[in-house]
């Protein structure tokens, strides 16, 4: 939705003229003469005011029909760690197995309030607990592996094996001795929009914009049909994931490798691979995949099964329009849609 506030819009337009870089992702400014939208600190050069409009998030700069601006790349660029928390992060890879203390950022010149302020808008969490998961799901890892729970615990960092207890238990629901299965959640940046994408051991098991509406019941229904726990952490099924989205994005993919965990009735599960059926570059409609699944009176439940798709992108339901070519509804919005749908009809 367009931001109304003038005195709102006001502000974030001299933001705009002074590429103020502590609003990036905070606006986005859509452009009237050139139908363009960009973030704060575009280097194009700075339009009239009365020429400008205001959005909140991407997708309602998407849905009033601006396009992403090539100068600034908003959608690449606006939600990007700034070098400030890959410095955070770098230190997190560097000492994957030690807890990095306000401290510590601070005799890097991080500042752990700014870090902590990032780490809440964009993951949820603060960067303590989004380290603790980190730290817990190398100990799961290691637990599976053969390890034993006293030696995990040491080797992580935990000054006592009660307190690993603790915090394994807090965050798996199970004690370190017990048999647990975690879903691991990453967020990674796209072209076109960041993403969250979770996967059990077995495969990717949600890959969805972050912006899609009803996420939060997608994260709860998919913990009750998996019986597990949603941690952050990553696994080779997030960073393929990652990868091969990526490498669609830039027009190499048309076809993916990734395994997938789906979990569905049967009929869900035929519904789902009726869809990876059509073609990469063409579109279907409902009546077409309930014919092909040899139940043309289940059209309302092909519908049904398309929206509660969990994995965009690679379970194509964005190739899914209306019978007479109308572009019907999309969790990750119509304007996305038909950009996915011409991104494929271009590389054809």
């Amino acid at each position: 939705m367009k931001v109304l506030d003038n005195d709102l819009c006001n502000i974030w337009y001299q933001a705009l003229l002074e590429r103020a870089s502590d609003y990036t992702g905070v606006f986005f400014v859509g452009v009237k003469t050139t139908g363009v939208f960009c973030i704060s600190v575009c280097r194009a050069r700075k339009p009239k005011r009365e020429n400008v409009e205001f959005y909140r998030d991407v997708k309602a700069a998407l849905d009033a029909g601006f396009r992403a601006c090539k100068v600034c790349r908003p959608t690449e660029n606006a939600h990007s760690a700034p070098l400030f928390v890959e410095q955070a992060l770098e230190l997190v890879r560097a000492h994957p197995e030690t807890r990095i203390s306000d401290a510590a950022l601070r005799k890097q010149d991080i500042s752990p309030e700014r870090v902590r302020r990032w780490f809440l808008q964009h993951h949820g969490i603060t960067f303590q607990a989004y380290q603790r998961m980190q730290r817990v799901n190398i100990a799961l890892q290691a637990l599976k592996g053969g390890r034993t729970a006293t030696d995990v615990a040491f080797d992580n960092g935990y000054e006592s094996l009660s307190g690993f207890g603790y915090a394994f238990k807090q965050l798996t629901g199970v004690a370190p001795t017990e048999q647990t299965q975690v879903i691991v959640i990453h967020r990674f940046t796209t072209t076109h929009g960041p993403m969250f994408v979770c996967a059990t051991e077995r495969g990717v098991c949600l890959l969805e914009f972050t912006d899609r509406r009803m996420l939060e019941t997608e994260f709860r229904d998919l913990q009750r049909l998996l019986n597990a726990r949603i941690m952050s952490g990553e696994n080779s099924h997030t960073r393929q994931a990652e990868k091969e989205i990526n490498e669609y994005f830039c027009g190499t993919r048309r076809e993916f490798e990734l395994m997938l965990d789906t979990p569905g009735s049967e009929f869900q599960r035929a519904v789902w691979q009726a869809l990876r059926d059509v073609p990469y570059g063409r579109t279907s409609h409902y009546q077409a995949l309930a014919a092909q699944l040899g139940k043309p009176g289940a059209v309302r439940a092909v519908a049904a099964t398309n929206g509660a798709n969990r994995i965009a992108i690679v379970i194509p339901c964005h190739r899914i329009i209306g019978k007479d070519g109308a572009m019907t509804g999309y969790g990750g919005g119509i304007a996305r849609k038909e950009w996915l749908i011409e991104h494929e009809r271009k590389q054809r």
